[in-house]
């Protein structure tokens, strides 16, 4: 079936924005993006069915770090913490209760199809929650998380176990998720990106998300460090050996967790030097604003992130850390989080929406797939109820106010969700 989606405004991010524009979708491709007329024009020959949207259409919502299955733990997402030592102990009292992992992580993905996403990068702790994605159809990946494991026991049967639960899964877009540097030992995280690497998957880590992670990862103690010797790890190699004299990650890039084919969660704690690595290395950036301003963790360094280039993303982290899952929450918090560190580029709006959209397909390796508006994509758009005289308008009301708008999302060329007006 031929579709033409037409809009006030079309966003496709990979070009100029469209003033009367329109998306023309066959099956679950997109076929022609431009101005209305121009389109139809063009396909006439074929009577397309048309759907007049208000507002404008925007390529669907990456989200590029969540953990859906915490859904059911929001009450701790509704509470404000002293660091990140203290949210995981008020994490951990509640993950450690019975809960339905499954129910919850559905439950958690249809919430954000409702605002417009369309790709998730959602790590995975319990089984019943790997499939979620798969079984949603919604795009993604669903990363494998290993985290507690020591040389020992890695060696002895982990790595074969993880191994087999990729290949016999049944999930299609699976990946792993190396939890940190602080809660693997070293010899476990190194080896799995050579696992990672045999089994053609990609990975996802949380890298300086706590402020206590350099002290780690240099020199083997700090908070982080004696929460980890209380849990019985003493004798990760960090531990024992008195750290590595490195900074996080500069100690990831040594041991070979970084690259084009992993993307980190958060980059708070970085400076110059670590952002240079990151873009040597390819690796992208989720950053995750609200998360962190709920944990008590200082903001990230968006504005040179911006300023010296790097890959970034846009993710929520999950309800157990987040107030939604609206990802254009966190993308107006990251536009005010520029701005008040100085960033004054005329493209911040631009580039932000970029990041919601394409720079999570990158992340994840699927830039050829979805978060542009283009022929031969996927289908992927989200309709968003905003409105302005010109493209720069239309552009910050979606950036900076663009949380709770969303009139529709379509997935694979299908109205998966539409809001009742």
């Amino acid at each position: 079936m031929l579709t033409v989606h037409s809009a006030p405004w079309v966003l496709p991010v990979a070009g100029e924005p469209v003033r009367d524009g329109a998306v023309a979708v066959r099956g679950e491709r997109i076929v022609a993006v431009g101005p209305r007329d121009e389109v139809l024009e063009g396909l006439r020959d074929e009577s397309p069915a048309v759907r007049e949207w208000p507002g404008a259409i925007v390529p669907g919502l990456v989200n590029a770090h969540s953990h859906l299955q915490y859904t059911c733990m929001s009450a701790v997402g509704r509470g404000r913490y002293a660091g990140f030592e203290d949210w995981s102990r008020a994490f951990q009292e509640v993950y450690e209760q019975p809960h339905d992992w499954g129910a919850s992580a559905a439950e958690g993905l249809e919430i954000a199809v409702s605002t417009g996403t369309t790709a998730i990068a959602d790590i995975v702790t319990d089984l019943d929650a790997l499939r979620v994605l798969e079984d949603g159809r919604v795009h993604g990946i669903a990363y494998w998380e290993l985290m507690s494991l020591l040389e020992d026991d890695w060696r002895g049967s982990g790595r074969a176990i993880t191994a087999e639960l990729v290949r016999t899964s049944g999930v299609t877009r699976i990946g792993l998720s190396p939890h940190a540097p602080y809660s693997l030992d070293t010899p476990v995280l190194s080896d799995l990106t050579g696992l990672s690497q045999e089994l053609g998957v990609r990975r996802h880590l949380h890298l300086a998300e706590s402020a206590w992670e350099a002290e780690y990862t240099m020199h083997g103690r700090g908070d982080l460090a004696e929460q980890w010797r209380r849990w019985g790890y003493d004798g990760f190699h960090l531990l024992r050996n008195g750290g590595s004299a490195l900074r996080p990650v500069a100690y990831a890039e040594t041991i070979g967790a970084l690259g084009d084919d992993v993307h980190i969660a958060h980059g708070i704690y970085v400076d110059a030097d670590d952002r240079a690595t990151l873009r040597r290395t390819g690796t992208s950036v989720a950053l995750c604003p609200r998360s962190n301003a709920v944990i008590g963790l200082d903001e990230a360094p968006v504005a040179d992130y911006l300023r010296e280039g790097n890959a970034i993303a846009v993710g929520t982290d999950s309800l157990s850390s987040t107030p939604s899952l609206d990802l254009l929450g966190d993308v107006a918090e990251l536009c005010r989080i520029a701005r008040a560190q100085g960033y004054a580029g005329r493209d911040l709006h631009a580039r932000l929406l970029a990041a919601a959209t394409l720079g999570g397909a990158v992340a994840m390796g699927a830039a050829e797939s979805f978060g542009t508006l283009v022929p031969g994509a996927l289908a992927d758009l989200a309709v968003l109820e905003v409105s302005g005289s010109s493209s720069d308008d239309v552009l910050a009301a979606v950036v900076e106010a663009g949380e709770g708008t969303a009139l529709a999302t379509i997935i694979s060329g299908e109205v998966r969700w539409q809001a009742r007006r």
